[in-house]
């Protein structure tokens, strides 16, 4: 058992709680809060999860950090939901040029694009949405992540799993009427915060939905007899 545990350690797969916590580098996600959060940003690599229905403001939490992160290499998206808006990329500020999109025939030769994408080196980040995924193939893209230097975004829908994946984060998403509720639900190197609401309104105001007013009716007065 010892050995076991020992060689889990060397592997960083076991944290313990009486470890020392070293902050890692990080890129902003452009939200305040959510740096906070996360004590700093993104990692500059690795796996980050986003378990979310699709539609709900998934991808509008990570165009800050495509945008500040995307000038000198590509960013990569593989399989979205549906096609990309270019228009919708150039109004944010994006270089098309250095935008991929590619839809495979399959979820196995997404997994083979995104593996080949991330350890390249010429990828910044690559966004792959995949519904399913078995904790061998979460090891290959960090650790392709890790080769390439390159940030891994991995969109799935929430399940229940008696262990979670390899990865270097996992975020829950939920909509709000003010943009998403979050919840870290896995923090390499690090503890969780719960959930909180992270405010979309000062960049999106027109895909937020304003509170209604709460409607008071007034009450006739007694008269004093």
């Amino acid at each position: 058992m010892y050995e076991v545990i020992e060689h889990l350690k060397q592997k960083q797969w076991l944290w313990q709680g009486t470890a020392q916590h070293h902050p890692l580098d990080t890129h902003s996600t452009g939200f305040p809060l959510l740096d906070s959060k996360l004590e700093g940003g993104f990692p500059k690599y690795g796996v980050v999860e986003l378990q979310s229905d699709s539609g709900i403001g998934e991808l509008r939490l990570l165009l800050p950090h495509l945008l500040a992160s995307s000038e000198e290499r590509m960013s990569v998206f593989i399989q979205p939901p549906g096609y990309l808006c270019a228009e919708m990329l150039a109004e944010q500020g994006f270089d098309l040029n250095q935008i991929l999109l590619i839809y495979p025939d399959n979820p196995q030769h997404a997994l083979w694009a995104a593996e080949q994408c991330l350890k390249s080196g010429a990828c910044s980040n690559v966004l792959l949405w995949q519904s399913d995924l078995e904790v061998h193939q979460a090891r290959r893209l960090q650790v392709a992540s890790e080769t390439g230097h390159c940030l891994h975004f991995l969109f799935k829908q929430a399940q229940a799993h008696l262990f979670s994946l390899p990865v270097s984060l996992c975020m829950r998403l939920e909509p709000h009427n003010y943009g998403l509720n979050v919840t870290i639900t896995k923090r390499k190197g690090g503890w969780v915060h719960g959930s909180f609401v992270l405010d979309m309104r000062s960049r999106w105001s027109q895909l937020t939905v304003e509170q209604a007013d709460p409607v008071v009716i007034p009450f006739p007065l007694r008269k004093q007899g």
